[in-house]
């Protein structure tokens, strides 16, 4: 019997990851959840990360387990150990799979899987009820539990959705300890609790940026020593979205030289080197002379890469091309 495992993938706006196989497959244009087999050796946590690193080029963090399905077709019989996991990662990078949807969980059901993919789906909406109905109760023993600052990692590895990380974002801006220690346990080696406490504060600085000005100058020192991608893309996005005037001189420099580097690397994901073209077009409103670098990376990067890196290269060029003292518009490939 094989065993394989697969990932419910969720993004920021709570929708989930489905894709779909290609002709050449024992399922041909099937929709199913991303995931492979268990290698020798490997762990099924360990599997499931590898697989969808391999398969889709994104960063996962696994939040819970589902139950495992047993399936016989015929010419195989799996069990299936399904994930359920978040991710920061706007676009996959489709490498065995023929296409992708962001699906909503009251349209998890509407794709048409393979038969072990159905028992799938059914178990993650039916726990989602759950979560759902004691909800309430979660937030309400959070609430109490806030009281001491020193049961916020708990609350923060163990929140298994959106609302929860929403409500921690809340209690953040209404206490600075809070968000103190948020960004503490964003550099934690604790992958699980890096990635959740950088995602909460995504949630904050998208409405009050202004509160992570005072970390910003250690940010930028660090990331070129971040080695989880997840947390990594955390702050460049909350970078991507701050006054890049209220760091020194020297630090924009440091920082332009970080995000050219992810420019022109082969190993950086692809919502790493997005962020990256977003602040880099911030610093050339400050800095006019990065304006051709930057044009001449984002054309070399778009020569081979995905449609969402693609996509993403052009809005940046047409937006170069309207400023007055960068290269000729004409000079720009949009």
């Amino acid at each position: 019997m094989l065993i394989v495992t697969c990932a419910v993938i969720r993004n920021e706006e709570n929708e989930i990851l489905v894709v779909q196989r290609g002709e050449a497959t024992d399922h041909p244009y099937k929709w199913e959840f991303p995931g492979g087999k268990l290698a020798p050796g490997e762990t099924e946590e360990e599997c499931i990360i590898r697989e969808i690193k391999e398969e889709l080029s994104m960063e996962i963090v696994i939040c819970g387990r589902l139950p495992e399905v047993f399936y016989d077709y015929g010419h195989k019989q799996i069990t299936l150990i399904p994930f359920i996991s978040d991710t920061l990662d706007e676009v996959p990078f489709l490498s065995e799979h023929v296409a992708f949807r962001w699906v909503k969980a009251k349209d998890l059901l509407t794709p048409d899987y393979s038969e072990a993919d159905v028992f799938v789906a059914t178990h993650y909406l039916e726990q989602t009820k759950i979560e759902e109905r004691d909800e309430e109760e979660l937030i309400q023993q959070a609430d109490d539990s806030l009281t001491d600052i020193t049961d916020l990692q708990a609350i923060v590895n163990n929140m298994m959705s959106m609302k929860e990380a929403e409500w921690v974002a809340t209690s953040a801006l209404e206490n600075p300890a809070i968000f103190s220690k948020l960004f503490e346990y964003s550099l934690s080696s604790d992958k699980r609790l890096s990635f959740r406490s950088s995602w909460t504060l995504t949630k904050v600085c998208d409405k009050f940026p202004e509160l992570m000005y005072p970390y910003l100058k250690k940010v930028v020192e660090l990331l070129g020593k971040i080695e989880n991608e997840s947390t990594l893309r955390s702050f460049l996005r909350i970078i991507s979205f701050s006054d890049l005037d209220t760091i020194s001189s020297s630090d924009q420099g440091k920082l332009a030289d970080f995000c050219f580097s992810t420019l022109n690397s082969g190993y950086s994901a692809i919502a790493v080197k997005a962020y990256a073209m977003e602040i880099l077009y911030k610093l050339v409103l400050i800095y006019p002379d990065l304006a051709n670098e930057l044009y001449t990376s984002i054309n070399i990067l778009m020569e081979d890469s995905s449609a969402g890196i693609t996509s993403r290269g052009r809005m940046i060029l047409r937006k170069l091309s309207s400023l007055p003292e960068n290269p000729k518009s004409s000079d720009y490939k949009v």
